[in-house]
């Protein structure tokens, strides 16, 4: 069985099977095409169980594939939930969340499963960010669930791959989707390490109550080489060179303070491949541990040269100042074919 379905929804911007067109390089952030005629955002409610979710017999313990029975065909006109294990968690998942999970997706219409990550192995589970630019059907499934909650959910064509179905898992247009889901942790939305002592001379940072940055730039010339320091020390995961980083990161400019860009500004991280970054910011990840949150300065020949990017409006000359809080971390994959 091919894992496309579950490949997608780790590469977070890489296809459009699962995520709208982004409208960034650094993060998606734009709204599906295919709930443009809903009213209510999938990441501002709790979807309800209905009879459809209710009738999908899943068995089986959290953690290890189910047994899903159903009568085919299964039709809904909308996306039903139903919680067939509680968790034991006490975070709920909302806007922003990132989502690790283990999931078997079925055609509605066959009873056919089309695709699943497999079960209870660390390999097993990806990661998908409860946000607006994916498929509403699995962002309605995800939100306002806790760790260890097993989701029954349904989904009708409108809330998945509208009128033009996914002929390579043999979803027709008028095909609705059965997926069931083990809700294996949630990652944290900000950085949770161990603070660490602050070094003389760089510039300061204020963290908001979600963890959002102010940066302060002190009254002194930027140093002329790359300089990292750690903030904050997490415990998890090491970034490994070719990884990509999931990052919450505020990056101003060292000449005026001014921020050109943020992630904190749309829902949930960005997924940043650290072989696609300018060389300053791959070297403030690569070697860093899931959880730390560490600042970067970054002169010109460290990031955009002597050409600068006048779209960001960096110049040639400008050190930038990046602060960045690393949440998650794994290989890069492929991208899929189109």
């Amino acid at each position: 069985m091919s894992k496309k379905l579950a490949l997608l929804v780790t590469t977070l911007g890489l296809t459009a099977a699962l995520t709208a067109c982004s409208g960034s390089s650094s993060a998606p952030n734009s709204t599906d095409a295919a709930n443009a005629d809903r009213t209510v955002s999938p990441t501002s409610e709790c979807t309800d169980a209905g009879s459809v979710s209710d009738a999908i017999d899943v068995t089986g313990d959290f953690g290890a594939e189910p047994t899903v029975t159903m009568d085919s065909p299964v039709k809904t006109t909308a996306t039903e939930r139903t919680v067939a294990i509680e968790g034991t968690g006490t975070e709920k998942t909302k806007a922003g969340s990132v989502v690790n999970v283990s999931f078997s997706a079925f055609n509605g219409a066959t009873s056919e499963k089309v695709d699943s990550t497999g079960y209870g192995a660390e390999s097993s589970s990806v990661s998908l960010t409860v946000a607006d630019n994916y498929v509403p059907g699995l962002v309605r499934a995800v939100n306002c669930s806790v760790a260890g909650d097993r989701v029954v959910a349904v989904m009708p064509p409108s809330d998945g791959f509208g009128d033009k179905g996914w002929s390579d898992l043999g979803l027709g247009t008028t095909d609705s989707m059965i997926f069931v889901i083990d809700i294996n942790s949630i990652q944290p939305a900000k950085a949770n390490g161990v603070d660490q002592p602050v070094q003389a001379g760089l510039p300061t940072v204020t963290l908001a109550d979600n963890g959002e940055p102010t940066i302060s730039i002190p009254k002194t010339d930027a140093p002329s080489d790359l300089t990292i320091a750690t903030l904050k020390k997490g415990d998890g995961a090491v970034v490994a060179a070719g990884d990509t980083a999931q990052i919450e990161y505020t990056g101003v400019l060292w000449a005026t303070g001014k921020e050109f860009d943020s992630s904190w500004k749309t829902d949930g991280p960005a997924a940043m491949p650290t072989a696609n970054v300018v060389k300053g910011f791959a070297d403030a990840l690569v070697g860093q541990t899931v959880g730390s949150q560490v600042l970067a300065v970054i002169p010109p020949v460290d990031g955009y040269g002597t050409d600068g990017n006048s779209q960001a409006g960096i110049s040639g000359t400008d050190t930038l100042v990046f602060v960045v809080d690393i949440l998650g971390t794994g290989p890069t994959p492929a991208a899929p074919a189109q």
